[in-house]
């Protein structure tokens, strides 16, 4: 039995990103993610007005006349929401914790893929893997999955982007669309270059980063105990020193601009995401950077 609270958050999300699938993304979702292409469907003879190219020359010279290869367009595609249940999910200082906006974020995704018949599933990881839902269809799957998103306990704390990806490349069997749900909160983020250099070159991997207005810049409310949430580390620090916030200023924008470098160089998309601020702006940005791709 779900706690009460549970369900009514599940609800809420339900009714919300479901309302923006229908009024702004399906159509948009349906546009830039393409099927795998063509695939094959039949051999059949050759009639006058066939393509040259599609003749099956093997198949020809066994029969003795001429054969063609037939394909159907494949629409249907799988979608992989690899979900960062880290420890540094449950910061939030604007009203919703990352790991809240990281389930609604997870919620619109999936329901735009299942509105186009596609399948979705959800891998959840920390320092290790701690939850893998294989990809299915229907109303019912998402608000499964919308549920584990908000309500599982993870066994973990760290971050391991590359332990994820790598999990996924060796369960995905066919190209999909992978969603990198994650505050990329890890101490070095080049240990995971090569595992988004890989993914991206199997799948459709496009990177979902949120960030906490305070990860950026800090108030002067004089002194101010503060606690790694992925290792415990705790420190005291005097909020009211100017050069203190300037020098944690400069440090997170640091460690985004390495961040984006990685992606960068990785050819990997990113839709920035920041706790507090509506999230259909960046969604609706990525989606039209999409399309003006696909029409060049």
């Amino acid at each position: 039995m779900l706690p009460p609270e549970l369900i009514r958050t599940i609800r809420r999300i339900e009714i919300r990103t479901r309302h923006l699938v229908n009024d702004s993304f399906a159509g948009e979702y349906q546009a830039i993610f393409k099927g795998r292409g063509m695939e094959f469907d039949e051999v059949r003879q050759y009639q006058p007005g066939d393509e040259v190219r599609t003749i099956d020359w093997n198949v020809t010279a066994r029969m003795g006349e001429p054969f063609v290869k037939r394909y159907v367009e494949e629409r249907e595609l799988t979608v992989m929401l690899a979900f960062d249940a880290s420890a540094s999910g449950h910061f939030g200082t604007a009203g919703r914790l990352k790991r809240e906006i990281a389930a609604e974020l997870g919620a619109v995704l999936a329901f735009s893929a299942i509105s186009n018949n596609d399948k979705v599933g959800l891998l959840a990881f920390t320092d290790r893997i701690e939850l893998h839902i294989p990809p299915r269809k229907g109303r019912r799957h998402v608000l499964r999955l919308i549920r584990d998103l908000l309500a599982f306990e993870p066994t973990g704390r760290g971050t391991d982007v590359a332990l994820a990806l790598d999990r996924l490349n060796h369960v995905l069997k066919r190209r999909a669309i992978i969603f990198l749900i994650s505050d990329f909160l890890v101490p070095i983020p080049g240990g995971y270059e090569q595992a988004l250099l890989v993914t991206n070159r199997r799948h459709d991997l496009v990177a979902v980063s949120l960030t906490d207005p305070r990860e950026i810049t800090w108030p002067a409310v004089g002194l101010v105990a503060l606690e790694d949430a992925e290792t415990g580390a705790q420190l005291w620090v005097d909020s009211g020193d100017s050069g203190w916030r300037e020098a944690f200023a400069r440090q997170a924008a640091a460690r985004q601009a390495a961040r984006d470098a990685v992606l960068t160089r990785a050819q990997v998309d990113r839709i920035d995401v920041t706790v507090g601020q509506d999230y259909v702006g960046p969604l609706l940005a990525f989606f039209e950077m999409r399309a003006r791709r696909w029409r060049r």
